[in-house]
């Protein structure tokens, strides 16, 4: 079978593999796959990896046969929760299997899913119904890891919320806090061509960072923003979230930060008594209220998709990708 592998940092190839060995587990037939941010951090050589490896982690497909569990006959279509856990350790009896201490990530840790076929233990398989498209579906996983995250959250209605950052993420967290009842959402975003997407998406103000202030301030009746969810990934924009929260507010630090350069304004963590989350993944319980989600229509990714190519044309479209300022997302159509 065909996979795209990585074999070293910015040279990533298409490449015939062995058949996945089976064992006990079940065979999916790869459809589609998404490209996300630590997929290019994996293939720049930010994140390093052993190589050769078969990146990717998010990926949807068919049930060709069941693993030992018979859990979804042959021809399901089904979504990859990509986190590999132990099942043993503190965490994962904890309820934290995000946090398992064994754990990994495909495309990471273990062979990925960029490949035309998948050997997976089928618990870490989601059915997808037949009212939610596969076209867009790896983004199911995304999804998830936003419901997770804002699960953390609370959220009502009446409550003003900000989304610093209008990426693939901050796009989905827009949309799970207008499905959630919020109807004042501030968006802050420095690109002209997403605001647009982001009114329709639910925003009531979309401002660049200059005017964050005054939009909340507007938005919240001069409170401050009961919930702010940081999805840029600087310590600018982090500092800007502790800033823009009210006091006893909750600010939810989505975006990966990997170093610090001017500090932050503890004293306003202190004298506003806030709450600071910090996420991680995905628990499999997720995952069903992510695609019911979509299903229902209350989110939807309509406009999240902005490159499409084949696996083929993937070591290019990789190399392409890490160059283009206003892509969102990636979709590499397998079979």
């Amino acid at each position: 079978m065909k996979a795209l592998l990585l074999e070293s940092p910015g040279n990533a190839v298409l490449k015939e593999v062995p058949e996945p060995e089976v064992g006990e587990r079940a065979v999916m037939s790869v459809k589609r796959v998404g490209v996300c941010g630590t997929d290019l951090s994996i293939f720049r050589g930010k994140i390093r990896v052993s190589v050769p490896r078969i990146m990717g982690h998010e990926a949807v497909g068919v049930v060709e046969s069941p693993g030992r569990l018979g859990l979804f006959p042959p021809g399901t279509r089904v979504v990859v929760d990509p986190t590999v856990t132990c099942g043993y350790c503190d965490m994962c009896r904890a309820d934290h299997s995000n946090l398992c201490r064994n754990g990994g990530l495909m495309g990471r840790d273990v062979e990925g899913v960029f490949a035309e076929r998948l050997a997976i233990d089928e618990t870490l398989l989601h059915a997808i119904p037949d009212q939610v498209s596969l076209e867009a579906s790896p983004l199911l996983q995304v999804l998830a890891t936003c419901v997770h995250a804002q699960s953390k959250l609370p959220v009502f209605p009446g409550h003003t919320g900000v989304v610093i950052g209008l990426g693939v993420t901050g796009s989905l967290h827009l949309q799970l806090m207008a499905a959630r009842g919020l109807t004042s959402i501030v968006v802050v975003t420095r690109s002209e061509w997403k605001k647009q997407m982001a009114t329709g998406w639910g925003a009531t103000h979309v401002v660049g960072p200059e005017q964050a202030a005054e939009a909340v301030m507007e938005a919240s009746g001069g409170r401050g923003a009961d919930v702010v969810i940081e999805s840029a990934g600087y310590e600018s924009t982090l500092s800007q979230a502790i800033e823009l929260a009210a006091p006893g507010g909750t600010v939810l630090l989505f975006g990966t930060i990997t170093g610090g350069q001017t500090g932050l304004p503890y004293y306003l963590l202190y004298e506003k008594e806030l709450t600071l989350l910090n996420p991680r993944a995905a628990l499999p319980r997720d995952f069903p209220t992510a695609i019911g989600l979509v299903a229902t229509g209350a989110v939807s990714f309509d406009s999240l998709v902005t490159h499409r190519f084949s696996l083929d044309e993937g070591p290019v479209a990789l190399a392409a990708l890490a160059e283009d300022t206003k892509a969102l997302k990636m979709i590499l159509e397998v079979s």
